[in-house]
C-alpha cells in the first residue's frame, strides 16, 4: 500500500549562490529550520513549504563540490547526494552575477547522470536586463534558465510552482479522513539504534506481505497488522524489505522518510540507543514529533548490553534533553531479546486513547475554576487575568481553549500549571497537549 506524502525538493548549487536565501524564502510559511543534523547531514537543512494548498519539503544543502577527493568537502558532497535521492525534484541554482564556473559544469553533469527532474535557477538576477547575460548557462543542457532573487522575493512564487507542476500532485484537500479505529504507529530513531530489529520482532517472521515497491521518497510503505484486536499501520522508516518468508532489515536512514512517517503517524515510538545515549539527532527528532503534535513513547534499546553506571548516565539524560517529553512514557527493551515489549504495547495504546480523548465543556470548566480557586495567575500592573471558562478546541493533539478578559497576561509558567491539571484530570499520557488563551473583546476599547 503506497500513500502520497510531500513532496520533496533539493536545492543544489556551488557554495555562496544565495541556496540558503532561497531556502528560507521558500519555508516562509512556517518560518523554521525542522531538522538540521549536525555532523550526520553536514549543512543541510530540511524544512517545510506550502502554497497555496500545497505543503512541500525543501532540503538546503551545503556548496556542492561532486569531484572533492578529500575531508569536509567530500563529506558535503556526500550529503548533497543524499539529499537529491531524497528528492523528488531538483532545483539547481547558479550565481548570475558571477556567470558560469567550471563547477557549474561538474554539478551539471553530475545532474544529468540522475536523470531526476531538473530545473535550473539564476539567482541574485534584481535588476538585470533578461536573456542577454544569461544565454551562457544554456551550455549546461537543462533548457530554460529561470531568473529569481531569493533575497529579493522576485519569481521565487512561479519557481515553486513549476518544480511541483511535474509531479502531477493531487491538491490536499481538507476532508478529515475517515476513522476506522485503526492505530498509525511509525518508529523513528537514528541509524543502527535498532529499529529494523524491533519491526521484524513485532512483525514476525510469517508476514507475507511484499512491500519492496520502488517509487519516490512519497510512497510511504505501509505495513498493516493486529495486535490484542487492536488494528495498527505500521509506517516504515527503517527500509525493510523481504526476503523468501523472512523480513530482512536494512537500517538506511533517510531524514525525509522520518520526517514524513512522524507526520503521517498517530503514534511514534521514538527509539532511543542505551550505548550511546541522547544525542542532538535524538533530540532533533523529539522536537520534531512535539511540533508535530503527535503521540510518543519512548523505549531506550539495548537496555541489555550496558553497566549500572551507563544506565544512570542515560536515565539523566534523557531527563535534561528531552525534558520537553516528560508527558511520554519511558521504557528500557532489548529489541533483539525481546525483552520488555509488552509495556510499550499499552503505552501506545494509551497515548492514543489520550490524543482522541472527549474534554467535555463542563468538566473543563470546572477544571479551571479548581485549578484558579488554588492559585490565581499573577496580576501585570492593573489587570488580573480573569479566566471564565474553557472548551476542547481539537484533537490529536488535545487543545484546550480557554475563554476570559486580559489573558494576553497569563504566564507562560501558568499555562504549564493549567496544562498539568488538565493532565492530570483527564489521565493525558503520551500526547502533547496545547492550551491556549482566548480574551473576550474590550467593547470599551476603539471608543474615545
Amino acid at each position: 500500500m503506497a500513500t502520497t506524502m510531500k513532496p520533496v525538493i533539493a536545492l543544489v548549487g556551488r557554495p555562496n549562490v544565495g541556496k540558503s536565501t532561497l531556502f528560507n524564502r521558500m519555508t516562509k510559511t512556517r518560518d523554521a529550520i525542522v531538522a538540521d543534523y549536525a555532523g550526520l547531514t553536514r549543512d543541510r537543512h530540511y524544512g517545510s513549504g506550502r502554497l497555496g494548498a500545497r505543503e512541500f519539503i525543501v532540503i538546503d544543502t551545503g556548496g556542492f563540490e561532486p569531484t572533492a577527493e578529500t575531508g569536509i568537502i567530500k563529506e558535503m558532497a556526500k550529503q548533497t547526494r543524499q539529499a537529491v535521492a531524497e528528492s523528488d525534484v531538483v532545483i539547481f541554482v547558479v550565481d548570475a552575477r558571477e556567470g558560469l564556473s567550471a563547477q557549474d559544469h561538474d554539478i551539471a553533469s553530475f545532474l544529468r547522470r540522475l536523470g531526476k527532474p531538473c530545473l535550473l535557477v539564476a539567482n541574485k538576477a534584481e535588476g538585470m536586463t533578461q536573456g542577454i547575460q544569461l544565454t551562457e548557462f544554456y551550455e549546461l543542457g537543462f533548457g530554460e534558465v529561470i531568473p529569481v532573487s531569493a533575497a529579493h522575493g522576485q519569481g521565487t512564487r512561479s519557481l515553486i510552482e513549476l518544480a511541483l507542476e511535474p509531479l502531477n500532485l493531487p491538491e490536499l484537500d481538507d476532508e478529515p479522513e475517515v476513522d476506522d479505529g485503526t492505530i498509525r504507529l511509525a518508529v523513528a530513531g537514528r541509524p543502527n539504534v535498532g529499529k529494523s530489529t524491533l519491526i521484524n520482532v513485532w512483525l514476525g517472521e510469517e508476514r507475507l506481505i511484499a512491500f519492496d515497491m520502488p517509487g519516490t521518497t512519497r510512497d510511504a510503505i505501509s505495513v498493516p497488522f493486529t495486535k490484542d484486536e487492536q488494528k495498527y499501520e505500521l509506517i516504515d522508516t527503517a527500509g525493510l524489505r523481504r526476503r523468501g518468508k523472512v523480513f530482512e532489515a536494512i537500517e538506511k536512514f533517510s531524514v525525509v522518510k522520518t520526517l514524513q512517517a512522524i507526520e503521517r503517524a498517530n503514534v511514534v515510538v521514538l527509539l532511543i540507543d542505551a550505548i550511546q545515549g541522547v544525542t542532538d539527532q535524538d533530540s532533533h527528532i523529539a522536537g520534531f514529533i512535539v511540533e508535530s503534535g503527535r503521540s510518543v513513547v519512548v523505549a531506550i534499546n539495548k537496555w541489555d548490553a550496558v553497566d549500572s553506571y551507563q544506565r544512570e548516565l542515560v536515565k539523566r539524560s534523557i531527563e535534561q534533553r528531552l525534558a520537553f517529553l516528560r508527558f511520554a512514557d519511558v521504557f528500557t527493551i532489548s529489541a533483539i531479546k525481546r525483552q520488555g515489549l509488552e509495556p510499550v504495547w499499552k503505552a501506545i495504546a494509551h497515548a492514543h486513547a489520550s490524543a482522541t480523548r472527549k474534554m467535555p465543556t463542563p468538566k473543563l470548566s470546572r477544571i479551571l475554576e479548581e485549578a484558579v480557586a488554588y492559585q490565581q495567575p499573577q496580576r501585570s500592573g492593573m489587570f488580573r487575568p480573569k479566566l471564565r471558562y474553557a472548551h476542547q478546541g481539537g484533537m490529536n493533539p488535545p487543545v484546550v481553549v480557554v475563554h476570559g478578559n486580559s489573558l494576553e497576561h497569563v504566564t507562560e509558567a501558568y499555562k504549564r500549571y493549567l496544562e498539568g491539571r488538565i493532565r492530570e484530570a483527564f489521565d493525558l499520557t503520551g500526547t502533547p497537549l496545547r492550551v491556549e488563551m482566548k480574551s473576550a473583546d474590550n467593547p470599551y476599547a476603539n471608543k474615545s
